[in-house]
């Protein structure tokens, strides 16, 4: 009887731990650097401690590929319970019905209420309801380094696109020093719908009769700037390929003078460089005095086709603490979701002055792209990637690219107006 109540006893036990372990969670991250990477893992493990239960696998996909790699998953049946969801991406697996609401886990959750307007208007972009909740916000403006500048005799940051043309072919006769950073590879549209709507004067994506104005004339003036400064040698010629690494290295490697870019580049370019030696401007205003930047977001949804939707909550609201956000927003390069994040000390330096500026001043309005269309990741991960980098390489013209992003964005803006 002894040897038996002890089997019984090591067969409860085992059982248990079984049970213990029984939750596995699957979290995905596509925009993916070894720095972001090693925050998300002491995150997660805090979870893990406080779940004993619970197990979370973290899959990181590279960038540039993480669009198609996580279709394939998808349609493959390899679905995560959390991935961390660009703003370009919601709308498409939104429309697919395949991620879950979360208005009611908000509504119920501790912190729900110092998620700041932004933060929820963003998060229901999709359809007015809630199918992320947004991590930090992305707001393009302009680093530049002022040792380049100075040495290309270049005396004050320019403040329009006619003064950029020129400081940026100034410090091209430097010897291997370019003007601009160019990005010309995976996640570069922002920069093209900025100087287009630079240059057109407007920040609206169609016109009243639901026609795109990315082929009106001042936005195709502003598409072959863009080309011109590549075409002229102001910026590097494999730049045609650059994504986020390559630009961000190029500036901090002191390659080129100019970067627009989010706060999501400080932490690379601010770990390289001495603080005097750069600085952030505002993005450089076109002929009727006003610029563009994008704004945007990413942040953390959860699939409907989780086994696990209690844990994986748990894990995203985990992860969007206020403290946690506040961590990550540093890592990351974002401006955090809770209210009066914006106070803190670590955000008044001269590094955040462009952001700022571009938030409070009438000569500046942010502008969203249209990520709510159905099929705009698509569109901006793989046809305005390989056109863009076409009409770089002079295989299209300017007006012939615009024409045929026009026609795209004519034929899902449509779609989009038919459901809503």
């Amino acid at each position: 009887m002894k040897k038996l109540a002890l089997g019984l006893s090591a067969v409860a036990c085992l059982m248990a731990s079984t049970a213990l372990a029984e939750t596995n969670l699957k979290l995905v991250e596509v925009i993916t650097s070894p720095a972001r990477t090693e925050v998300l893992k002491g995150m997660v493990a805090e979870f893990e401690k406080a779940n004993p239960g619970t197990k979370v696998e973290i899959v990181s996909l590279p960038w540039g590929q993480a669009f198609e790699k996580l279709a394939t998953m998808v349609a493959g049946g390899d679905v995560p319970d959390i991935v961390e969801m660009p703003d370009k991406w919601q709308a498409m697996y939104v429309g697919a019905d395949m991620l879950a609401n979360l208005e009611d886990s908000i509504k119920a959750w501790e912190y729900g209420g110092t998620l700041t307007d932004k933060t929820m208007a963003m998060a229901r972009q999709s359809g007015g309801t809630a199918y992320s909740i947004p991590y930090g916000f992305y707001l393009r403006a302009m680093f530049y380094n002022k040792k380049l500048l100075k040495q290309a005799g270049v005396e004050t940051p320019p403040a329009t696109m006619a003064e950029f043309k020129q400081a940026s072919a100034k410090v091209s006769q430097l010897d291997g020093k370019y003007g601009y950073c160019l990005r010309g590879g995976a996640g570069g549209l922002g920069a093209w719908f900025m100087y287009a709507a630079a240059m057109n004067g407007s920040g609206k994506f169609f016109d009243e009769n639901g026609q795109s104005t990315i082929n009106q004339p001042g936005s195709v003036e502003g598409i072959q700037y863009l080309i011109d400064l590549y075409k002229d040698g102001s910026a590097p010629k494999d730049s045609v390929n650059w994504g986020f690494n390559e630009i961000v290295a190029g500036f901090y490697s002191g390659t080129c003078a100019f970067l627009d870019q989010d706060p999501d580049a400080l932490p690379a370019v601010a770990g390289r460089m001495d603080a005097e030696d750069f600085a952030v401007m505002p993005m450089p205003v076109g002929p009727a005095g006003k610029a563009y930047p994008t704004i945007g977001f990413a942040g953390w949804s959860i699939f409907k086709s989780t086994e696990h939707p209690k844990e994986s909550w748990k894990l995203l609201a985990h992860i969007s603490s206020p403290e946690n956000n506040k961590t990550w927003a540093r890592h990351v390069g974002v401006i955090p979701i809770h209210a009066g994040a914006e106070n803190d000390d670590y955000y008044k330096t001269e590094q955040f002055e462009g952001w700022f500026t571009e938030l409070n001043s009438a000569n500046f309005e942010p502008i969203i792209l249209p990520t709510y269309l159905e099929q705009y990741g698509y569109f901006v991960s793989t046809l305005a990637l390989e056109t863009s980098q076409q009409a770089l390489l002079g295989e299209v013209s300017a007006q012939e690219l615009a024409d045929n992003w026009a026609e795209f964005l004519n034929e899902e803006y449509a779609n989009w107006k038919a459901k809503h």
